[in-house]
């Protein structure tokens, strides 16, 4: 670069070694500019949004469970979704099922809450209590 006219050659330089092309050079607050928009960009970009709750329960007694709002989960649209489950008896287990899920959600003889988040697809679901499967059970449909 020139040191008086701020021009950089670009090309091969030609009889008596003067450069054949010349560009300017990019002005020094340019690239630190550059670099604060950039930074001001990233910072302000939204975050992906956080899975949507449903809350599951199983026991005491023998009832299982699935709500959204305080309303039983009959319908969900595809997307990611934080399953809650409280787990009230140790005798019971919350078991998920539906396309490309597959997820036992608390076990026989743990009692307690676990989370589990999962990315529901367009079908039907199953949630089951699998040592009462026959009525301990729910479903729902996703669109």
């Amino acid at each position: 670069m020139h040191p008086r006219s701020g021009l950089i050659p670009t090309g091969r330089a030609g009889r008596a070694g003067r450069p054949v092309r010349l560009r300017r050079a990019p002005a020094r607050g340019s690239i630190a500019l550059l670099a604060l928009v950039a930074a001001a960009l990233v910072l302000s970009a939204p975050a992906a949004a956080a899975p949507k709750v449903v809350n599951g329960a199983v026991g005491p007694g023998f009832s299982i469970s699935l709500k959204s709002g305080g309303k039983k989960v009959t319908s969900l649209k595809a997307g990611t979704y934080r399953f809650d489950v409280t787990d009230r008896s140790a005798i019971h287990d919350f078991h998920l099922t539906g396309p490309g899920v597959n997820k036992v959600i608390t076990s026989v003889s743990f009692e307690g809450r676990k989370s589990v988040t999962a990315n529901l697809k367009r079908g039907t679901y199953r949630y089951v209590c699998d040592p009462h499967a026959t009525f301990m059970k729910g479903s729902f449909r996703v669109s």
